[in-house]
């Protein structure tokens, strides 16, 4: 997930332009296009909202033919052949449906389900990177869990852009 330092996700009308950043930081590792596609090829499948892919969809489908599974009880309709619509109880699709085929489950953005997700215990890594900016106000990406949940750093990032990528493991201490 992409968020401002002070924790949101999107601006209050639900715009993401800000998630570019123009800042310089020397000493900051390049974002060269070799690194994405590095990280881009670890991944197995993707799982998402209804919201995030239809923002996806707006602002250009970045995930090829990679297999996504939107979760939604809306009746939504897809062009893509990587794209496949699911609805049900989380933990259940989690462990039954996907696990079983996937290793490397990349969940995408949405506070909604990056919260349930957390709530459930079914995530295993937590990836932040922030972006050099403060909103002030939009949607929050973490807003009253509802429990206390053990993090532990594995890995930190600094971005030329400026931007810190945050990696934890879950349930850690």
């Amino acid at each position: 997930m992409v968020s401002s330092l002070d924790g949101f996700i999107a601006k209050k009308d639900g715009s993401v332009s800000w998630m570019h950043s123009k800042d310089t930081y020397e000493k900051g590792v390049e974002l060269t296009k070799e690194y994405v596609v590095e990280f881009l090829a670890s991944i197995d499948c993707y799982v998402m909202g209804s919201k995030t892919y239809e923002r996806a969809l707006e602002l250009g489908w970045p995930y090829g033919d990679v297999p996504v599974f939107v979760l939604t009880k809306r009746n939504l309709k897809s062009d893509k052949e990587s794209v496949q619509f699911i609805a049900g109880e989380l933990n259940e699709i989690m462990t039954k449906q996907l696990r079983t085929r996937f290793q490397n489950i990349w969940m995408v953005g949405g506070a909604m389900l990056t919260k349930e997700f957390l709530r459930l215990g079914l995530a295993d890594e937590l990836n932040i990177t922030i972006i050099p900016i403060l909103l002030g106000d939009g949607t929050l990406f973490f807003d009253y869990l509802g429990k206390e949940i053990p993090l532990h750093l594995k890995d930190v990032t600094a971005f030329k852009d400026g931007m810190v990528e945050l990696v934890y493991e879950i349930g850690k201490k």
